[in-house]
């Protein structure tokens, strides 16, 4: 594991729902409660976003998720370093990507 993912986990140790971390694809994924909510990839935080919350990262002038040059995940934008630096900040918007949902999600029908 690498130092920045410790940090990460130790500044997320008091999110609701606790906070693991699974390595996958040589990345890592962040989970909480069970809900994939980040990506840590080559020392970067990418947090999951939804049309709400997205215009946040871009105002910022944050970017999405590439690992590769023929691949971007739209729905992970790169964690602003200050929200990073501070726990109550990234805890918040932790929270808002563990909230996140896929518009085509949340259109579909609740099941009774």
């Amino acid at each position: 594991m690498s130092d920045f993912l410790e940090f990460l986990l130790e500044q997320l140790r008091d999110l609701e729902g606790g906070v693991t971390a699974r390595a996958m694809f040589g990345a890592h994924g962040l989970y909480s409660g069970g809900t994939f909510f980040a990506i840590v990839w080559r020392g970067t935080l990418y947090l999951k976003t939804d049309a709400r919350s997205r215009s946040q990262y871009v105002r910022r002038g944050m970017t999405p998720f590439q690992p590769n040059a023929k691949q971007t995940l739209k729905r992970y934008y790169q964690a602003p370093a200050d929200v990073i630096d501070s726990r109550r900040q990234l805890l918040e918007w932790s929270e808002r990507a563990v909230r996140a949902r896929d518009s085509a999600t949340s259109r579909r029908p609740q099941k009774a």
